[in-house]
């Protein structure tokens, strides 16, 4: 391919009448102010999106446009350049194509760029354009450190010899984060921000230690290395958390910080004895995460317009429920969002705190000081608060004094673990709750889980089982509704597994006169059969099956929390 042609990106967007003269006159200012590209002004200010000047671009330059969500990139192409190179030339090499290398860049009229790519190729190049967003969304994906994981490993596993070496002297030497074993633990912690992972999982086992990763619900086997080498990781990390170096006969939790990536994230750390040493769970919680808007949360629009009303109430308990790990502090996080005003003051008490919040008052809890959800709490009614979120209603003391709190005009959110909304009420009745107190105190029960999401780019149609048929057509989705089916068949962008990301599914029950009357009756079950009427068509697996008749989940992610959510 010829050098491409130097092109003021400005004058050929108003030529394509993509912004105007007025747009381009203000991007120009603003660029001058503050040292940005200008395509990035652009797309800041909501003036075009990065596929209308890549697509732009593509049409001027004559050269394909290649949108990287669709694309399934060949990892052996992809790694003729280095992590580095690709960053700095924000470019990805894609495909072999009529015997020139077809090389997708975010800025194709980078000249430099283009000399330096055939310079280290030494090979005849073709352009495509692609958006900067999805370009190091790919790179952030493809260039996985499983390789440098694994070398680490083996230098470390050298480094130790046929010995295992006590390395608790080393806690306080100069020039430590050059040792192996910080570099490795180092290169971990990167490799699973990359990949969005929730947890890692050092694990020793006979003959081998074993690291994994739980990414979108799911462990994933990151590598696996010399067991020897299982002690001194353990050891550094709990060095890092503040943990008994030498307690390894009981189990011990701790937090750390740590930068990745020039993010702060708060690492939450469990440590176990186990029949071949200590194994060690970590979870990872980005401090800078941003959370989602309400709007954005997938609740169907009518439980999201009864949701906004209630949360807008003065007082009350909003009670969201799941297991660990599915979502439930990300809805309250969203509604506390919605709510924050300056005329309201809010209080969370959290263990830990995972979202910042501009404007509210943040508490964390810490059990070794005594400074309990209860204690903190009982506190927090002192300082004049219109709302309080209460991170998890994990004894009797903190579940009464938030329902008091939510009898005498406070608005209280919190979180419980229970199976669905019906067993909710009676879970708090079984912590000791009085039952008045429960019944005229909550206003509204969330429940939810988390799907595993279809992958965009190798999604295709998909014929159910007759196992699944016979599901499907029991939960209402009759044959001729099938069309829309979808799974994954696995590619480069989902690591093989078909699915990428995920979103939730929800039910509510809000409690209506009738239902406080129901929880007050003497038998538990005629409450329970009132909620079945009123749940009918508004279930979890009710949300579920319509998720998969969109075609965004799959029939087994359904039927896998079909049996577990309320009929």
């Amino acid at each position: 391919m010829a050098r491409p042609e130097k092109i003021r990106l400005g004058d050929l967007l108003v030529q394509q009448k993509l912004i105007s003269q007025e747009q381009l006159k203000f991007a120009l200012e603003e660029q001058k102010r503050s040292g940005r590209k200008l395509g990035r002004v652009l797309v800041d200010n909501a003036f075009v999106t990065e596929d209308n000047i890549s697509e732009a671009l593509a049409k001027q330059l004559n050269i394909p446009y290649i949108n990287l969500k669709y694309y399934n990139v060949n990892l052996e192409i992809v790694r003729q350049l280095s992590e580095s190179q690709a960053r700095r030339f924000r470019t990805l090499a894609l495909e072999e194509r009529n015997g020139k290398l077809l090389v997708g860049m975010a800025d194709p009229t980078d000249l430099f760029a283009f000399d330096e790519l055939t310079r280290i190729l030494k090979r005849d190049i073709d352009l495509a354009v692609v958006t900067e967003g999805q370009l190091l969304e790919n790179i952030d994906r493809v260039y996985r450190r499983t390789e440098e994981i694994s070398g680490l490993a083996r230098e470390l596993s050298n480094e130790l010899g046929d010995t295992y070496i006590d390395f608790g002297a080393m806690g306080d030497t100069v020039g430590l984060e050059e040792a192996p074993v910080v570099k490795l633990l180092q290169t971990v912690f990167n490799d699973a921000t990359q990949v969005r992972a929730s947890d890692v999982h050092i694990e020793p086992q006979e003959a081998r230690l074993q690291i994994r990763f739980r990414i979108d619900g799911m462990l994933h086997l990151q590598t696996e290395a010399d067991s020897k080498i299982a002690p001194s990781l353990v050891l550094r990390l709990k060095l890092m958390s503040g943990l008994d170096i030498s307690e390894k006969r009981l189990p011990q939790d701790g937090r750390f910080n740590v930068l990745v990536r020039g993010q702060a994230v708060d690492v939450r750390i469990s440590t176990m004895p186990t029949q071949f040493g200590e194994s060690v769970v970590m979870r990872l919680l980005n401090e800078g995460a941003s959370f989602l808007s309400l709007d954005k949360l997938g609740m169907p629009p009518e439980m999201l317009a009864r949701f906004h009303k209630i949360i807008r109430r003065s007082s009350g308990m909003v009670l969201v429920t799941g297991p660990t790990g599915s979502g439930k502090t990300t809805t309250l996080y969203a509604a506390l969002a919605e709510i924050n005003t300056v005329d309201q003051k809010i209080i969370t008490v959290e263990d830990p705190v995972e979202y910042r919040l501009p404007g509210i008052n943040q508490v964390q809890v810490n059990e070794k000081i005594d400074l309990t959800f209860a204690r903190v709490l009982r506190s927090a009614l002192r300082q004049d608060p219109d709302v309080i979120l209460v991170g998890e209603m994990r004894d009797p003391e903190t579940a009464q004094i938030g329902l008091r709190a939510a009898m005498t005009g406070h608005l209280v959110f919190s979180t419980l673990h229970t199976r669905d909304t019906t067993g909710t009420l009676f879970r708090l009745v079984d912590m000791g709750v009085p039952k008045y107190m429960v019944v005229s105190s909550v206003q509204v029960i969330m429940a939810q889980r988390l799907l595993r999401q279809v992958c965009d780019s190798c999604s295709e149609p998909y014929i159910p089982t007759p196992q699944e048929g016979e599901w499907l057509e029991h939960g209402g989705i009759q044959r001729d509704h099938w069309g829309n089916l979808r799974h994954g068949r696995g590619c480069s962008r989902c690591n093989g597994t078909g699915y990428s990301g995920r979103l939730a599914v929800y039910s509510m029950l809000e409690m209506e006169r009738s239902l406080v009357d129901a929880a007050s009756h003497h038998d538990s079950n005629y409450f329970r059969q009132m909620v079945h009427s009123l749940m009918k068509g508004y279930t979890l697996l009710d949300h579920a099956l319509s998720q998969v008749e969109a075609g965004h989940t799959t029939v087994s992610e359904a039927m896998h929390i079909g049996h577990r959510a309320e009929d």
